[in-house]
């Protein structure tokens, strides 16, 4: 068990890589579903927008994730000050399980685009766009300042 106690800087330093790469692709698709929506159904566009939109899920967000949370659980884990009655830890893990929320959402908004299906208003996109980038500086706040 000490070789993965001497591995946790490596550990803090692929975790924050791999939510860098997360968020990047969480703020940038809800930005691809506006242009898309943009587009007619089955124009070339349209589908050069499905494709950017499955590549960027499947092949960077979606690892992305996945990285984050195995990282962020060895953290935990390994970490030799942790304090699991502190409510930042608490509030930092609410974010998180928020943003894979949104994870998700984001992944059925994509199939639905990948169906031309236009229910999905470039408004509601825009919106949801900010919501990354908030859960973001919660977690981030919650982290460095611990204000509770």
């Amino acid at each position: 068990m000490d070789w993965l106690f001497a591995l946790y800087p490596w550990i803090k330093a692929l975790h924050i890589a791999a939510v860098v790469f997360w968020m990047a692709g969480m703020l940038y698709l809800p930005r691809l579903f506006i242009y898309h929506l943009e587009t007619e159904p089955g124009a070339a566009d349209s589908e050069r927008f499905k494709q950017m939109e499955r590549r960027l899920l499947r092949v960077i967000i979606n690892p992305a994730m996945v990285a984050a949370f195995l990282f962020g659980g060895l953290l935990l884990w390994v970490s030799p000050n942790m304090d699991w009655g502190s409510g930042w830890l608490w509030g930092k893990l609410a974010a998180v399980a928020v943003m894979a929320w949104l994870h998700h959402l984001f992944a059925r908004w994509r199939k639905h685009l990948d169906e031309d299906g236009r229910s999905l208003s470039a408004r509601r996109c825009r919106l949801a766009n900010e919501a990354p980038a908030l859960l973001t500086l919660a977690v981030v706040v919650l982290v460095v300042v611990k204000p509770f």
